[in-house]
């Protein structure tokens, strides 16, 4: 069966949903250590599926959704390496366990990074697994002198 690569929509939230937890997962991450997110993660996704900024690209397979990738537009100020400004993050790159190594994600991908040119956008960012990094690579992606840190502003219940 042909993979088909196309938009999600309102009815693909759940599974948007968990490919994400699968993600969390395959990073060796615990999703069900406090299940809340899943319905913070329900409501993020429902209410920006219809947005233009975002990108949310599934793959369905027999009729099932098995991979996804997500692109959002983001307004950076230009720079030297970035001229006009912008970017696109990419985020939730995820295929269902027994789905994986077949190419469904980098489909994914490649349908969010022709929706980023198609925009104008000359650049694109993520965060990699070592596992990922030879997937983002092959889509032009490179390892770059100044790492993603990240800071906790509050702590959780």
């Amino acid at each position: 069966m042909q993979p088909l690569v196309r938009v999600a929509t309102a009815e693909d939230v759940s599974a948007l949903v968990a490919l994400r937890a699968e993600m969390f997962r395959s990073m060796g991450s615990d999703p069900d250590v406090d299940p809340d997110w899943e319905q913070g993660a329900t409501r993020w996704f429902a209410d920006r599926i219809d947005d233009p900024r975002f990108r949310f690209a599934v793959v369905e397979v027999a009729g099932r959704v098995v991979s996804c990738a997500i692109g959002f537009r983001r307004d950076t100020p230009p720079s030297p390496g970035n001229p006009t400004g912008g970017d696109v993050h990419v985020n939730n790159v995820s295929t269902t366990a027994q789905e994986r190594g077949k190419g469904y994600a980098s489909l994914a991908l490649a349908d969010i990074m022709a929706w980023a040119r198609a925009h104008g956008v000359r650049r694109a960012e993520l965060m990699a697994t070592t596992e990922g990094r030879a997937l983002y690579e092959r889509e032009g992606f490179s390892v770059h002198d100044y790492p993603a840190m990240r800071a906790r502003l509050q702590d959780f219940p």
